[in-house]
């Protein structure tokens, strides 16, 4: 599957919100990070170029950062930085009442919107713009020693 065929997959509830995301995130994300279907889903990733080590759970793929995922119930936003960033994860529970009047769904590194209609572009933009590549293999490495 590519990302144009997961894209023509989605429910079309969701369709432009997810576009409108993944739109967002493209013009956020710093550079270095490349897009590419991970999971099964549209995900960010350091490329093998530049981490040839690639990802623990399977070094045959590349370091994953940023995914978003349009699911049955909610289109999700997984960002693994978030898990061992403590800054950066206080910095948006924060943040999140100030774009948004909903309560945060928000698992370890997966965050929830049941409508589509009510997400805050900005404010993932902004998400994703705050790690950049060598701050994220740095994080990463980190926690891999622990």
């Amino acid at each position: 599957m590519t990302i144009e065929e997961y894209l023509d997959d989605i429910a079309p509830d969701k369709k432009e919100a997810f576009a409108q995301l993944m739109h967002v995130v493209d013009i956020n994300i710093p550079e270095g990070f490349e897009k590419e279907l991970q999971y099964g889903m549209p995900s960010y990733v350091v490329p093998k170029s530049r981490y040839p080590d690639g990802y623990h759970c399977d070094p045959n793929i590349s370091l994953p950062f940023f995914a978003i995922a349009a699911q049955k119930q909610h289109i999700s936003v997984y960002h693994m930085g978030l898990q061992g960033n403590a800054p950066l994860l206080e910095w948006f529970q924060a943040e999140y009442p100030t774009h948004m009047t909903t309560k945060l769904n928000m698992g370890k590194g997966c965050i929830r919107f049941t409508n589509p209609k009510k997400i805050p572009y900005k404010l993932l933009g902004e998400l994703a713009s705050k790690v950049t590549v060598d701050d994220w293999i740095k994080q990463y490495e980190a926690t891999l020693k622990r």
